[in-house]
């Protein structure tokens, strides 16, 4: 409930502040590396700005948002079910704001996932990455990144 209360909270209080000056910490890129006969690798890097950090996908419940990413249904691609692999320095600390060990990372990030087509065609799959990000001093609304990433 004290989460609620607190996005609720910075949420409306955070709309005043980025009316004058939006931030972006975060820059993401993506690729594609074929593996095997109709199997490709898609990974997804954030960079995270210097004092910034964001939240691994294995944050625990009471704390902060955690990265979500997604995938739009293509009828062409098997897409398997869980989290995507995330590779970087994970930290993990206790945050007073929120009263749990959180899991964040700093500087790079890197989430892949291996997904494989039905047949051998081009085509492309559609991907949405939700992300919270904060630093020493505030937190910004969660926001979310589209990508459409070609398998060919």
């Amino acid at each position: 409930m004290k989460k609620i209360y607190f996005i609720a909270a910075f949420l409306l209080c955070g709309n005043f502040l980025f009316a004058q000056m939006v931030k972006n910490p975060v820059s993401w890129t993506s690729s594609t590396r074929k593996t095997g006969d109709k199997t490709y690798e898609i990974t997804l890097v954030a960079n995270i700005g210097s004092g910034w950090h964001m939240y691994s996908q294995n944050t625990p419940d009471g704390g902060p948002l955690p990265t979500k990413i997604t995938f739009s249904k293509n009828p062409l691609v098997i897409l398997p079910s869980g989290h995507m692999k995330e590779s970087g320095k994970l930290e993990q600390r206790f945050e007073p704001l929120f009263g749990v060990d959180v899991r964040q990372y700093s500087n790079q990030v890197e989430f892949k996932q291996t997904v494989k087509l039905k047949a051998n065609v081009k085509t492309s799959v559609d991907v949405a990455v939700q992300f919270m990000t904060c630093n020493d001093r505030e937190c910004l609304p969660p926001t979310t990144r589209k990508f459409t990433v070609a398998l060919k």
